[in-house]
């Protein structure tokens, strides 16, 4: 396979004056690449440069193998491209059997090229000619794209030349995609055409379609005509965020579903792009929609109305009654033929067990089928239905949950919550999807809270994306080959509009389809943020909108207790600008300090920066405040441990001089579930102090609360306290959105070197589990 690799593709079609590849005689070898110049994303697994370029004139033609409709359609996409490139129509014709003239373009399969699989191909452009070949269309197609992106974006007055270059390509993975929620909020035909183009354009071979969920049934089944006229609409849709509180909703009715022929429309469309669709059913659990539609398929019996809320409900499925299962097969007898693929999702996610336990039917079958527990009544209710859909010859596939009381015996799994659920499924022998919420969930934020749109919560940069690593390095070799690649999924609870879909998938689109096509070992982030500038403006090109948070500054500050002083990092995930900073809290200019290394703060600050280039803003000011007082720094030793999930950068999170924000995942709060904070400062020495302000976190939708009581003790020696302040915190009025609260102790003339800071947890009494979180954030000692 090597050997094959290693010829010159124009030698091995026997074209004549290739460009050598590696591994042929160095008088044949053209100078290294600039593969930030040449700007392929995803980069390919071989690119070898050449001297001098292409030229596309009027009398360049397209030729194709005859009696390949495939290759002639790819040939045409081509035509169309280079017309809005170059201004010029090429025609698509047969290749002729003798030897052509210089100026042609050539698309053609070769058997040899066999070995670079279904999507593998081989790109020669030479000052005389351009080839592009592989073993299938599929790869004909793919290289399509690479060819696509040495085009210019912008018609030229000037003639357009392809750049002379050899690549030899193939992906790492074979299941590369995305995923779209249509449930949450419906985005027509047109635009999820639009969105399988973006796919086609990244290289990518999966749209994962998320048709049906609490809040929306999306696709027309004909034998149960109320799913859509009933499931497919709500009465209303969440206003802000699920944890403001309040809930609001604006009681405006919203909808709508595809018909099977749209369905088989969008199918089509993206099977011309070499793209498969997977559809997603929700089962057991996210059936409210359905369930509004047909109660008697619930455990209660309802009513239901479609859900305005988002989130979690108890009501799913019923698993003991047998019209639930008689429904989903007759669903699935719909669904399965207009989706050509042979894998079906099945969903399995997020089921609460609640009304199984109520429920007669649901215990009736448990007993019946000798089942220990909801759980394997879960397990149970998938395996039934694989079954189903295996006689339909295909295969399902399901969220991670599905393997919670043993996995169905031929079903793949897709592993949100992390990577452990994969890694699970691999060891057992079964196909995984990797799409971990930390790396793959583009519904998070691309920045700080503050500069985004309003999205789900979490962080995820630019950066973080690349760093994705989809095959666990604890799988042997045997059960990696279980891995069959990854996807970013896109909720859109918080996406209303198709501007904001794209400015969500965009860049990170780009750097997930990086990850899945180019072997780990060539990935490099500098020459992708270097490649991106380009990218950016082919985003522009399609009309695409994007995000430029990539643009803003990342702004890290690390305290340096020993010298008490908080070093400063900054940093952006675009290259190219220059970023400039202010220490006074002014905006910042193109005329600004300008940024060169990390550098110390010792006394108290209101960090700006921002990126420019060639004088004009690139992305948005980001802030940060570092506040020096008597407490910065010193040792602290908390007697209960906070939450590992936000535990910050430990104890000294509470004195390094930064207040969290109002996301309580930010890492600048310790988050306590049923226990208090007690947290001792040590002041190192005998200190006169006159006010103790403490900081917490009061997010009720979240379970968030603020503490019932704040007590201050003094200590000169560590062992004998005495109380100076103790009060209960008053109880706020129903906040809508989450807010972060002081609580000042006024001890005027204190002297003390040990300060220990109390704060009751809000946390019943008595109860037998933990219900409610205490946040706690910067104590200021003045």
């Amino acid at each position: 396979m090597k050997k094959k690799i290693r010829v010159s593709l124009a030698v091995l079609l026997g074209l004549g004056g290739g460009i050598g590849l590696a591994g042929a005689p160095a008088s044949a070898q053209p100078a290294s690449v600039n593969r930030s110049a040449l700007s392929i994303i995803p980069q390919p697994v071989r690119l070898t440069a050449g001297s001098g370029s292409f030229a596309v004139t009027p009398a360049t033609k397209i030729y194709v193998d005859p009696k390949n409709e495939e290759l002639r359609r790819i040939g045409e996409v081509l035509s169309q491209d280079l017309q809005r490139a170059a201004g010029v129509q090429l025609p698509v014709v047969t290749a002729p059997s003798g030897r052509p003239g210089p100026g042609s373009i050539f698309l053609m399969l070769r058997q040899p090229l066999d070995s670079l699989g279904t999507e593998g191909y081989m790109l020669s452009v030479q000052p005389t000619q351009v080839v592009l070949a592989a073993g299938k269309p599929q790869g004909v197609f793919l290289g399509l794209q690479t060819i696509r992106q040495l085009l210019p974006t912008q018609r030229s007055a000037m003639a357009v030349r392809l750049p002379a270059l050899e690549v030899v390509d193939k992906p790492r993975y074979q299941w590369r995609g995305m995923h779209l929620d249509v449930s949450r909020h419906f985005f027509p035909v047109e635009f999820v055409k639009r969105y399988i183009d973006y796919l086609a354009r990244h290289k990518m071979n999966t749209f994962h379609w998320h048709l049906t969920d609490d809040q929306g049934w999306r696709i027309e089944i004909k034998k149960y005509p109320r799913l859509t006229s009933v499931g497919g609409w709500r009465d209303g849709t969440l206003i802000g965020h699920y944890t403001d509180q309040p809930h609001q909703f604006d009681n405006i009715r919203y909808g709508g579903f595809y018909t099977q022929e749209q369905i088989k429309e969008v199918v089509q469309y993206a099977q011309d792009r070499y793209i498969t669709v997977v559809p997603e059913i929700e089962m057991p659990g996210h059936a409210v929609a359905a369930l509004a539609a047909y109660p008697e398929l619930s455990c209660t019996g309802g009513p239901f109305k479609v859900e305005r809320l988002w989130g979690v409900f108890d009501d799913i499925f019923c698993a003991g009654n047998e019209q639930t299962f008689t429904f989903l097969q007759d669903v699935l007898t719909e669904v399965m033929p207009l989706f050509p693929g042979n894998i079906v999702h099945i969903g399995g996610d997020e089921a609460p067990k609640t009304r199984w336990h109520e429920c007669p039917k649901c215990q009736a079958r448990m007993k019946a089928e000798n089942l220990r527990d909801e759980h394997e009544l879960q397990s149970y209710f998938v395996q039934r239905i694989e079954k189903f859909v295996n006689s339909r010859g295909k295969s399902i596939i399901g969220w991670d949950e599905i393997l919670e009381g043993g996995l169905a015996p031929n079903a793949a799994v897709m592993s949100w919550r992390g990577m452990e659920g994969g890694t699970m499924a691999a060891r057992q022998q079964h196909n995984v999807v990797m799409t971990p919420g930390s790396h793959a969930y583009f519904d998070h934020a691309q920045g700080e809270a503050s500069l985004e749109p309003l999205s789900f919560g979490g962080y995820l940069p630019l950066s973080k994306v690349y760093s994705f690593e989809p095959t666990p390095k604890e799988l042997t070799a045997a059960e990696q080959q279980y891995i069959l690649g990854a996807q970013a999924n896109i909720w859109t609870e918080y996406i209303p509009t198709e501007q904001q879909v794209e400015y969500m998938a965009f860049p990170r689109m780009s750097a997930l389809a990086e990850v899945l096509w180019t072997p780990a070992r060539q990935r490099s982030w500098p020459d992708f943020q270097q490649r991106m500038q380009q990218q950016y403006r082919r985003y522009e090109a399609w009309g695409a909108t994007y995000s430029r948070s990539a643009f803003n500054v990342r702004q890290q500050l690390a305290l340096d207790p020993a010298r008490r002083t908080t070093l400063v990092t900054l940093q952006t995930d675009a290259a190219g600008p220059q970023i400039m900073y202010t220490l006074d809290g002014s905006t910042p200019t193109a005329v600004s300090r300008v940024y060169t290394q990390p550098f110390p703060v010792s006394s108290s600050a209101v960090i700006k920066a921002a990126s420019f280039e060639k004088g004009k803003l690139m992305g948005k000011v980001t802030t940060r405040e570092v506040m020096m007082h008597k407490a910065f720094a010193t040792p602290v030793t908390l007697t209960n441990e906070p939450n590992k999930s936000y535990k910050g950068t430990g104890p000294v999170t509470l004195v390094d001089g930064q207040k969290g924000s109002t996301n309580h995942a930010d890492g600048q709060w310790l988050g306590f579930y049923g226990t208090d904070l007690v947290a001792t400062l040590d002041l190192q020495k005998a200190t006169e102090i006159n006010t103790v302000t403490s900081t917490f976190l009061r997010a009720a939708g979240s379970g968030i609360l603020l503490p019932t009581n704040v007590e201050v003790a003094v200590s000169e020696d560590g062992k004998t306290y005495r109380t100076v302040y103790s009060a209960p915190v008053p109880a706020q009025a129903t906040q809508a959105k989450p807010t972060s609260s002081e609580v000042r102790a006024d001890v005027q003339k204190t002297m003390a070197r040990f300060i220990r800071i109390t704060a009751r947890n809000a946390q019943a009494v008595g109860a037998s589990k933990p219900e409610t979180w205490l946040f706690a954030g910067e104590i200021v000692v003045q």
